[in-house]
């Protein structure tokens, strides 16, 4: 299992991660990317998956590294 972390707010809008991995990752009307089914908490949008698959991707290509996975 993995958490996909979120720090929404450090995010530029490039849109790299949702390009790589559309299947979590969206860009919103604001320009900001959103988290799929992600949940607000204290760290950030968090949303847990059973693989990285193409999530690790997206957080290694983010210029600013707002997108943080941890296997839980």
């Amino acid at each position: 299992m993995f958490k996909i972390i979120l720090e929404r707010e450090k995010c530029i809008g490039c849109g790299t991660c949702a390009v790589i991995c559309p299947s979590s990752f969206e860009m919103g009307d604001d320009t900001k990317v959103n988290l799929q089914k992600g949940e607000e908490k204290s760290e950030g949008i968090v949303r847990e998956v059973e693989e990285e698959s193409c999530n690790k991707d997206a957080a290694d290509a983010c210029p600013v590294q707002c997108i943080h996975i941890k296997e839980i």
